[in-house]
């Protein structure tokens, strides 16, 4: 008898991974943790029913809201992360020997708890010295810092649940606040395909927009994501994503990637027709 992760991107459109065994599932007041193995993308973690990561396709994601702004910033030395309980944008930043802090907040400590018994490569990070973990939520967290980080990575499961509280005029605003003069904040932007995605994609970059005076969205493939098309948010108070890249001194780190390159840097920004005018439809909307 066959089994099968089944995952819902919109009501008519279901996304199938073949599936080996069920390895671990909890359950508390912020929703059901699932692990699960699968003979083409090897585990995958699900939260309520959706697919956050697999062991598979995780390395774009956590490359590219990782490198992308550590190839702008030249001395990023303190970085603020919210979700990644998982720790693969954590491993990908801590590549960097500039950094000297990361302070990780994720509100989930089951997820923190399960990836460390069931991804160790990913959560080993997490014991690194550098790194402080805060149970708690993220509004709550950020709403009272001012000018203390060099980045913030937004790394949200979704905008639902928990995440709501990271779609917020207050949080995005709270974000702005905490970055020093030079800081950069990226997060994940949802997929422009479907329409109940797109609106979410919408209304977090009219918030971003109107709040920081650089604001760019840049993609990324990740294939069991909703459409296999992903977006991202890079906002700053000093620096332009592409005209402020330093290619050749990044490249002179040697930093080994599976997906992120500076040639992938520059062209990640140039999107396609319908998503440059679905972000400007909402870029002269103030809210």
């Amino acid at each position: 008898m066959e089994f099968w992760f089944s995952e819902f991107h919109t009501p008519n459109v279901k996304f199938s991974v073949k599936v080996d065994k069920h390895l671990y599932t909890s359950e508390n007041d912020l929703g059901r943790v699932d692990i699960f193995e699968s003979p083409e993308f090897g585990r995958f973690l699900a939260v309520d029913g959706y697919i956050i990561f697999t062991q598979r396709d995780e390395f774009i994601y956590d490359e590219m809201l990782s490198h992308i702004p550590m190839a702008v910033h030249p001395t990023a030395q303190k970085i603020l992360v919210f979700g990644s309980g998982d720790g693969g944008v954590v491993r990908e930043l801590l590549k960097y020997k500039s950094i000297q802090q990361i302070d990780l907040i994720e509100i989930n400590e089951g997820v923190v708890q399960a990836c460390r018994e069931y991804f160790p490569e990913m959560a080993e990070s997490l014991d690194d010295p550098r790194v402080t973990i805060y149970t708690e939520n993220a509004l709550r967290y950020i709403r009272h810092i001012e000018n203390e980080y060099d980045v913030i990575v937004v790394d949200s499961a979704g905008f639902y649940g928990p995440g709501e509280s990271l779609l917020t005029r207050e949080f995005y605003g709270s974000c702005y606040k905490a970055l020093k003069a030079d800081g950069i904040m990226v997060n994940q932007h949802q997929s422009p395909f479907y329409e109940e995605d797109r609106l979410e994609t919408q209304k977090a970059h009219m918030r971003i927009v109107n709040r920081f005076p650089i604001s760019r969205v840049y993609q990324a493939h990740i294939p069991t994501y909703p459409s296999g098309y992903w977006l991202f948010g890079f906002a700053s108070k000093k620096y332009r994503p592409v005209l402020d890249l330093d290619a050749d001194a990044w490249n002179q780190l040697g930093i080994k990637t599976n997906y992120y390159t500076t040639n992938l840097h520059k062209g990640c920004f140039a999107l396609p027709a319908y998503v440059e005018r679905m972000l400007a439809d909402v870029e002269r909307i103030k809210d």
